[in-house]
């Protein structure tokens, strides 16, 4: 059987690990400088949304026909799960009529 082989990483011979060099990571605070007020900043207006009547009917239109393709796709799924449910009864009932038929051959 084969055996990986592990490799074993030794230390060679006549080398020494360096030495660890520790750096001062000492914070110090900076100098505090005195910065200007900031002048008050004056809200600007937001422009108002104007409702106008083509925005209005827009918006209905586009909601009709979202609702209107959702429901057809619904509709659809459903309608594709009855017809497959009536196909596998439809099935059912033939093998079980033909498993159980009084005309069976004996021999």
């Amino acid at each position: 059987m084969l055996r990986p082989k592990i490799p074993t990483m030794p230390t060679p011979v006549g080398v020494t690990a360096p030495p660890a060099v520790v750096q001062p990571t000492a914070v110090e605070p900076a100098a505090q400088t005195m910065t200007p007020a900031a002048a008050p900043v004056v809200p600007t207006a937001r422009p108002t949304v104007q409702i106008t009547p083509g925005s209005v009917l827009a918006v209905v239109g586009a909601g009709t026909a979202v609702v209107l393709v959702v429901g057809t796709v619904l509709v659809s799924m459903l309608l594709a799960t009855a017809v497959t449910a009536a196909s596998v009864a439809v099935c059912a009932v033939v093998v079980r009529s033909l498993l159980t038929s009084p005309n069976k051959r004996r021999r």
